[in-house]
C-alpha cells in the first residue's frame, strides 16, 4: 500500500500549512513553506492572486526557499509575522529576512532584507505580485510611473505579448464600485507581464526590467531590500459578500448552451525508447487514442529508427501519427525523409514542422515540406508554431493562411511548482485559446504536447546542472503517477474541450512521464527504467489512464459547457454521446470536498478513483474498469456527492436525460 500523501500528490511530505489572515476587510491566506501571500479578497471579490519574492538563477531557475524561525502575532482584523528564508542551490547562498504586517485599516506592507552569502549570476531576485485575470482582463487602471508621472492604463484582454506596462512605481485598480486597490514598489523598477503567454492565470508585477542586462554578477555581502505594500483607496462598503467558509460546498452546473465536439486527443511516444510490449498495447489500445507524436530532429542518425519505431506502435495501436519535424538543413532533410516514406506511406495525421530550436520556420521551409511530403505520399494536414511556450507563437504571430493549423505547447511550471499554483494555471490554458483566435483566422488550433513539467528550458544564458546522483530528471514529476495529475488532467482537458481545440497531445505512452509504468525488467538510461524518488510499482497504470479511458468511451462526441463556484477547488467536464451522458468530477486540494452537480437528470451511477480505488485501479486497471459503479438518484437534478482529496469521480447519468 502507497501512503495516502503518494497516491494524492506523489509525495510523503504534507501538505503545505495554510494561515489565515484578515488586514481590516481585507482577507488573505499565507503559505509559511514558501513565504508566500495568496487570494488577497475583499468578500469573495479578489484584489490580488499573490504576493512573493524569488531568487532565480542565471537560467530562470527559481531557487526553492527554506523557511524558518517562523514567528507570527495574529488578531482578528491584523497581524506581525516575521520569518527567515534560505535560498541555496549550487554557488547560490543568499539569505532574507521576511517581515509581513497587515492593519485594521486594510493595509498590508510585505518587506523583504536580503544579503548575498557568495557570489553568483542572478537573473532576478525579489518581489513579484500578481493580479487576477477574472477580475482585472479589459478593467482600467493607473500606473505611477518612478518619476511621479501618471498613466491611464487598462489590462490587457487578450493576452499581451509584451510587456503591458513599464517602469511602475505603484498600480491601482477598482476591485469594487468606489474603492480601489493600489500596490506600491520599493527597492527597484518593477513592470508587468501578462502570465498568461505560460498560462500562468495572472498579470506579474516584476522588479528588475527585461530590458537590463542578464545574468548578472552578485558579490557576496550584496544587500537588497525591497518592499511591497496594499492600501486601500475609497469608500469600503458597508457591507459586501463574506469569503465562504473555507469547506463550503462547490456547485457545479451544467450549462444549457450548445456542445462543441470533442477535441481529438493523443499521447507522445516514450521518451526512453523501448518498444511497446503487448499488456502496453492492449492497455493503451482501451484509451482510443487519436494519435501518437514523435518528435523527429532530422538533422540527427537515430531519426529513421525512432520513425520506425513510432509508425509500428501507431500500427498496433490502431491510431494516426503525429509528426513533429525539426530542421536545420531544410532541402536535405526534408528529401531524405520523403524517400523513406515513399514505398510505404505512414498513417500521418499532420506535420508539426519547427526550426531545429522549436520555433516557426521560414514560409519557404513550410512551402518546401508541403511539397516534399505530399510527393512521398503522405497528404497530412501540416502545421507550426512553437514547440515551446504560448509566448514564443503570440510574440512571432505566424501568416495563419499558409498553415493547415497552428500549434504551441503548455506545461504549467514556467513560474510556479506547487499544487495550488499548478490548478490555477488551468484558466490560463483556455486564455491562450482565445487569444490564438485573434490571429488564426479560423485555422485549427493544436496543443501538443501537454506536460506536468517543462521537456527543456528555451531560454537557458548557460549551461544547466546535471541532476545530483539518484535524483529525478528535470522533465520528471513525482506528480505523474498521483490522483493530482488525473484530477490536473480533467481540468485542463474541460479548459482545451469547452474552447474548442482541434486536438491535443498529451505526457507519454509509458515510463515516468506517461500514462503507467514500464514492465519490470527494461533498462532506463543505463540503470533502472525507474527513477529513484517516483513511487509506483513496475507494470501498473496511473490514476491518468483511467482519465483518458473514460474520455476515450466518448470519442467523436461531443463537450457541453459546465462551471463551478470555485474552480480553484472543483471542477468538471461534461461529454455526451449517442444519448449517453458522463461527467469528469475532480477535487483539486487535499481535504475532503463536498460538491453539488446541477444536471437536470433524476438517476445516474458514479464512481470513484480515490484513496479507496487507487490500488485496484493502479494495479488492475480491467478489473477497476469492469465495475459499473453506484447507482445514485438524483433531488430535483441535484445530485451532492463527497469527495476524498484529489478524487476524480465519474457520474454517468441516466440515458433519457440530457445537458
Amino acid at each position: 500500500m502507497l501512503p495516502k500523501t503518494v497516491l494524492y500528490y506523489g509525495s510523503q511530505e504534507p501538505p503545505p500549512e495554510r494561515i489565515e489572515l484578515r488586514a481590516g476587510p481585507l482577507s488573505m491566506i499565507f503559505e509559511p513553506q514558501r513565504a508566500f501571500l495568496r487570494r488577497i479578497r475583499l468578500g469573495e471579490q479578489e484584489a490580488l492572486r499573490g504576493i512573493y519574492a524569488a531568487v532565480r538563477d542565471h537560467n530562470w531557475g527559481t531557487i526553492t526557499p527554506g523557511v524558518s524561525n517562523l514567528t507570527t502575532d495574529i488578531g482578528s482584523d491584523s497581524f506581525h509575522i516575521t520569518f527567515d528564508v534560505e535560498c541555496r542551490r549550487g554557488d547560490i547562498d543568499f539569505f532574507w529576512r521576511g517581515t509581513l504586517t497587515g492593519t485594521a485599516q486594510g493595509r498590508v506592507r510585505f518587506d523583504m532584507e536580503g544579503v548575498a552569502r557568495s557570489t553568483f549570476l542572478r537573473n532576478r531576485i525579489g518581489f513579484s505580485v500578481l493580479h487576477p485575470i477574472r477580475e482585472c482582463a479589459g478593467k482600467p487602471c493607473v500606473i505611477e510611473k518612478a518619476d511621479g508621472a501618471m498613466e491611464q492604463g487598462v489590462f490587457p484582454r487578450h493576452i499581451s505579448p509584451h510587456q503591458p506596462f513599464m517602469d511602475i512605481a505603484a498600480i491601482r485598480h477598482e476591485i469594487v464600485p468606489g474603492l480601489s486597490a493600489e500596490v506600491r514598489f520599493t527597492g527597484d523598477l518593477f513592470e508587468m507581464e501578462d502570465q498568461r503567454n505560460w498560462t500562468d492565470a495572472s498579470y506579474k508585477t516584476y522588479c528588475t526590467p527585461l530590458g537590463r542586462p542578464f545574468p548578472v554578477e552578485v558579490r557576496e555581502g550584496t544587500t537588497v531590500s525591497q518592499s511591497v505594500t496594499i492600501s486601500l483607496a475609497g469608500e469600503v462598503p458597508a457591507s459586501f459578500p463574506s469569503v465562504r467558509p473555507e469547506f463550503s460546498k462547490v456547485v457545479l452546473t451544467v450549462q444549457d448552451r450548445p456542445p462543441v465536439p470533442l477535441l481529438q486527443i493523443g499521447l507522445g511516444a516514450a521518451s526512453h525508447g523501448q518498444p511497446l510490449t503487448s499488456r502496453e498495447q492492449e492497455r493503451l489500445k482501451r484509451l482510443n487514442l487519436s494519435h501518437l507524436r514523435v518528435d523527429l530532429k532530422l538533422s540527427t542518425p537515430d531519426w529513421p529508427a525512432a520513425f520506425t519505431r513510432a509508425v509500428d506502435q501507431a500500427t498496433a495501436l490502431g491510431c494516426w501519427l503525429e509528426v513533429a519535424l525539426f530542421l536545420s538543413d531544410a532541402a536535405a532533410e526534408l528529401q531524405l525523409l520523403a524517400e523513406k516514406i515513399k514505398d510505404s506511406p505512414p498513417p500521418v495525421a499532420r506535420w508539426l514542422v519547427f526550426q531545429q530550436d522549436g520555433k516557426l520556420p521560414a514560409a519557404e521551409w513550410i512551402q518546401l515540406a508541403r511539397r516534399l511530403l505530399s510527393a512521398g505520399g503522405v497528404r497530412a494536414a501540416l502545421g507550426s508554431g512553437t514547440n515551446c511556450y504560448f509566448a514564443e507563437l503570440n510574440r512571432n504571430r505566424p501568416s495563419a493562411g499558409q498553415l493547415g493549423f497552428i500549434c504551441w505547447s503548455v506545461n504549467p511550471q514556467v513560474h510556479a511548482f506547487d499544487n495550488a499554483s499548478l490548478v490555477e494555471a488551468l484558466a490560463g490554458q483556455k486564455y491562450t485559446v482565445q487569444s490564438a483566435r485573434k490571429f488564426a483566422a479560423g485555422v485549427p488550433l493544436v496543443v501538443s504536447p501537454v506536460t506536468l513539467k517543462p521537456r527543456f528550458n528555451p531560454n537557458v544564458t548557460g549551461p544547466e546542472p546535471q541532476p545530483a546522483p539518484g535524483a529525478l530528471p528535470p522533465q520528471v514529476d513525482v506528480r505523474q503517477m498521483s490522483l493530482f495529475a488525473a484530477g490536473w488532467t480533467v481540468g485542463s482537458l474541460k479548459s482545451l474541450a469547452e474552447s474548442a481545440v482541434h486536438s491535443a497531445t498529451y505526457y507519454e505512452t509509458t515510463g515516468p512521464r506517461g500514462v503507467m509504468g514500464t514492465e519490470p525488467g527494461l533498462s532506463w538510461l543505463k540503470g533502472s527504467l525507474w527513477p529513484q524518488g517516483l513511487q509506483s510499482q513496475a507494470g501498473s497504470v496511473f490514476p491518468v489512464y483511467h482519465v483518458f479511458a473514460d474520455v476515450g468511451e466518448f470519442t467523436g462526441g461531443e463537450v457541453f459547457p459546465c462551471t463551478s463556484s470555485d474552480p480553484l477547488i472543483a471542477d468538471g467536464l461534461v461529454l455526451s454521446k449517442d444519448g449517453r451522458t458522463r461527467i469528469l468530477l475532480a477535487n483539486l486540494t487535499p481535504e475532503a470536498r463536498q460538491v453539488c452537480v446541477r444536471h437536470g437528470s433524476a438517476a445516474g451511477r458514479l464512481k470513484r478513483l480515490d484513496e479507496t480505488s487507487a490500488e485496484l485501479a493502479m494495479s488492475s486497471p480491467g478489473a477497476f474498469r469492469a465495475e459499473e459503479g453506484k447507482p445514485v438518484r438524483a433531488d430535483k437534478g441535484e445530485l451532492d456527492v463527497d469527495l476524498h482529496p484529489y478524487a476524480v469521480m465519474r457520474i454517468d447519468l441516466a440515458e433519457e436525460s440530457q445537458p
